[in-house]
């Protein structure tokens, strides 16, 4: 979904009277940083690392790392919110938080807990 369709969803949901799920918009929201924030790890880990000590070059680590570590902390802080939002099981929600740190860990989150989220 695009910001076209969150526009039209929030459209439709003020001129139709339907209450509007601020939720659904929470879930999108962490799922798009998930997504992101997996791809920073493994960008971090299999591209800056390696160019930061095999061939001397530490600015990747600095932007990728910098970026990585604003999306971590994101995804944290949503799936807080989340989990204060949806109920979501401490069990489920360890899992997600773990998921984090573990590289392809937000892709397998997606794909378990998210997919009909």
């Amino acid at each position: 979904m695009n910001i076209n369709e969150s526009y039209s969803l929030i459209l439709q949901s003020i001129y139709s009277n339907k209450p509007f799920k601020p939720h659904y918009i929470m879930i999108k929201m962490f799922k798009i940083t998930a997504l992101l924030e997996g791809i920073s790890l493994l960008l971090l880990l299999f591209f800056a690392m390696p160019m930061k000590y095999i061939f001397d070059l530490p600015i990747y680590v600095r932007v990728i790392g910098m970026a990585h570590g604003l999306l971590f902390i994101a995804y944290i802080l949503l799936a807080i919110m989340n989990k204060m939002e949806e109920k979501w099981e401490t069990k489920k929600f360890i899992i997600i938080c773990l998921a984090s740190i573990i590289p392809f860990g937000t892709f397998y989150i997606e794909k378990k807990y998210l997919r009909h989220a």
